[in-house]
């Protein structure tokens, strides 16, 4: 697949794995694309943990739902009845999970180019994410990023170090089909800003 096609196909899966083994050399290279990413520094500050037992994932499965009640208290009439069709995870559905993580020390005591900009770290475990998502997508697999979460939750549950930073759970699996409009624009959530909306010139002011 062409880094255009995978770019524009690749879309936040819920409904749509079907539990079916990513073969080993698969994983290999959806993992290793990640691992492929810029760092700053080259502090190469994530870690990947694969979650493939039931019990882990049921537990984190029944955390999730808790706090998407708690959200769904939030909302009033129309985002109410929107986000009650919305589903919002394929944690149980999924072939395995990988939860990504940060570790800010790795690298350091000096991280060359971080004394700036603290957050230019975790910007680099983003960009993991984004190539494990996209190299995932060219092997005809799906992702889906869990962010119904509390990290003291996904800390304690899977004994990750009080320093170190969960930042994403994801779904990851073969999937039945990718769809062509994603779930939040097909439900009514939003809809997608034209590039046009986004791009500004020499500045804030600066529009088209």
């Amino acid at each position: 697949m062409e880094l255009y096609d995978a770019i524009h196909r690749r879309r936040d899966v819920r409904a749509e794995f079907t539990g079916a083994p990513i073969p080993p050399d698969v994983l290999e290279r959806v993992l290793a694309a990640a691992h492929a990413a810029p760092s700053v520094g080259l502090s190469q500050p994530w870690d990947f943990i694969l979650v493939r037992d039931a019990r882990l994932r049921r537990a984190f499965h029944d955390h999730v739902q808790d706090e998407r009640d708690v959200f769904a208290r939030t909302l009033r009439g129309d985002a109410a009845e929107r986000f009650a069709r919305i589903k919002i995870d394929g944690v149980l559905e999924s072939t395995l999970s990988v939860v990504v993580t940060y570790d800010a020390a790795r690298g350091g005591p000096a991280v060359l180019g971080r004394h700036a900009i603290a957050d230019a770290g975790l910007y680099s475990v983003c960009l993991a994410i984004q190539n494990l998502w996209l190299a995932a997508t060219a092997e005809g697999l799906g992702v889906g990023w869990v962010s119904f979460y509390q990290e003291a939750f996904l800390r304690e549950l899977l004994g990750i170090p009080v320093d170190v930073r969960p930042v994403a759970w994801l779904c990851l699996g073969p999937v039945s089909r990718l769809r062509s409009v994603p779930d939040l624009e097909r439900h009514g959530w939003r809809q997608r800003r034209a590039l046009d909306a986004a791009v500004r010139h020499d500045g804030w002011a600066g529009r088209s």
